[in-house]
């Protein structure tokens, strides 16, 4: 896909928010002592219980989209954050993304669209394509905002260790 990381095809809304969600609502402070990629999902949104137990309970599909307004992962640095939603194989979207957690994102492989002007509400559909968001529940279309090509073979690559691997194989065949 030329413009988006994320597949082509139809995600339910699993979850809500609104603007400047911090990385510790994503991936609470007092977990941080568990930073394993396999051991900081069970943590992701802890303190939104029933999203955490629907995640830890396998009730949420890979895929499904979190749909955030802006500057969502702002605040602290903690890469744990992005891992313990890439562990559930989540979309996120949201009108921007807090600056280290973006980058965080990238490395990891977590699927991430920037569309602003997206309305939509937990249990809708959404068709995703390279350049848009089709809400389906709602008939409403949203231009997505293309990250970076260099950001996009990241995210399409897995994260920046399989990206690096990709083209180092690449460059001694």
């Amino acid at each position: 896909m030329e413009n988006s990381v994320a597949s082509a095809g139809t995600a339910r809304v699993v979850l809500k928010l609104g603007d400047d969600i911090s990385t510790d609502a994503i991936y609470p402070g007092r977990y941080m002592a568990t930073v394993l990629p396999g051991e900081t999902p069970q943590y992701a949104f802890a303190d939104y219980p029933e999203f955490n137990a629907r995640l830890r309970n396998g009730q949420i599909a890979p895929g499904s989209v979190i749909a955030a307004g802006s500057n969502f992962g702002c605040g602290s640095s903690r890469e744990q954050a992005a891992s313990a939603l890439k562990g559930y194989d989540l979309t996120i979207v949201a009108g921007g993304f807090g600056r280290i957690f973006l980058q965080n994102a990238v490395n990891l492989g977590l699927r991430i669209l920037v569309c602003p002007a997206l309305e939509a509400k937990e249990g809708d559909e959404l068709e995703i394509t390279a350049d848009r968001i089709f809400n389906t529940t709602t008939g409403k279309s949203y231009s997505l905002q293309p990250l970076p090509a260099a950001r996009r073979a990241i995210i399409e690559a897995g994260g920046l260790i399989s990206y690096t691997r990709e083209r180092l194989l690449k460059k001694h065949s």
